[in-house]
């Protein structure tokens, strides 16, 4: 199998991942509070980290820019995932998963505020597609949505965008495996002082009567959203660029929709099925125009999660 094919198909295993993880979670958050489940989910996704790390003999952790690092791990998958975990726990898998696929819009909007990297007209057409979409996905009576659910959840994509867009600037040569497993061990400290918070406050809930269902569900998704993902998503950029690959990254929503039917019996009304096309494709005519664009214009900022 050639280089570039098999990198194709360890960015559709990725989206696979992240897709089915969504469903996982939402599984797991029926029975662990949300703020409980971050912290279980990534001690998973450090361990799993860590055995790559060593099965790679990659354990250096970035040398320069460690602490905006860090800073910016806390942001995403710290606050981003609290975020979203909180918003999962009162919309649908199918509904989260779509939500998310408008983060490569976010980012353009952000990189326009903070960059200045202006969109042109068809990006900004792109956009506001976008952003029907997500109102017929939103917008549906007797579906299991509620408002706070929403906002949070588009709040953590939201802090992902942010991340994405800051995070372009302090990168510079470290390795990626080290600045990943530097990051989740920084939004594994903050995930755990939000869990302190959370039982505290009487809002952790009990981990006694937990279904194995439960325990396995939480456990898969920490490895499969954060560890195994990665480690595909990783061997796809070895033949690709990223803009590229946030057209693989686009299969994300597609697979958490299709996760949620099979294993959480979740189904879209026909606006939502509306709303979920057009999002999907406004973000890959972004991605394309991305990906298009001469190689000598000025760098722009990584659409992908």
């Amino acid at each position: 199998m050639s280089r570039a094919r098999l990198s194709a198909w360890s960015l559709v295993a990725a989206a696979a991942c992240w897709g089915t993880a969504t469903a996982i979670s939402k599984r797991a958050v029926e029975e662990i509070a949300p703020l409980t489940l971050l912290p279980i989910e990534l001690t998973v996704s450090v361990a799993v980290l860590l055995v790559a790390s060593a099965i790679a003999g990659d354990r250096s952790l970035p040398s320069r820019n460690r602490a905006a690092l860090g800073w910016l791990g806390v942001l995403n998958p710290g606050l981003s995932y609290a975020l979203s975990l909180a918003g999962l726990a009162r919309i649908t898998a199918s509904s989260s998963a779509l939500l998310w696929a408008t983060e490569p819009i976010l980012i353009l909007a952000l990189a326009w505020l903070v960059l200045r990297q202006r969109p042109g007209m068809p990006t900004l057409g792109c956009a506001a597609i976008a952003l029907v979409g997500v109102v017929l996905v939103v917008a549906q009576p007797g579906i299991q949505l509620s408002t706070i659910g929403v906002v949070l959840t588009v709040a953590g994509v939201g802090a992902c965008a942010i991340y994405t867009v800051l995070s372009s600037q302090y990168l510079g040569e470290a390795s990626t495996l080290g600045v990943v497993l530097l990051q989740q061990s920084a939004a594994l400290g903050f995930a755990a002082l939000l869990g302190i918070g959370a039982l505290v406050t009487g809002h952790a809930g009990s981990l006694a009567d937990v279904s194995l269902t439960g325990w396995a569900s939480a456990l898969a998704a920490g490895a499969l959203y954060y560890g195994v993902a990665f480690w595909f998503y990783l061997n796809g950029l070895r033949a690709c660029s990223p803009t590229v690959a946030a057209l693989f990254i686009n299969l994300v929503p597609v697979f958490g929709v299709t996760s949620a039917a099979l294993l959480l019996g979740e189904r879209l009304a026909t606006k939502q099925w509306i709303g979920s096309a057009l999002i999907l494709a406004a973000v890959t005519v972004v991605a394309l125009i991305q990906s298009s664009r001469p190689t000598n214009d000025p760098p722009k900022v990584d659409l992908s999660l």
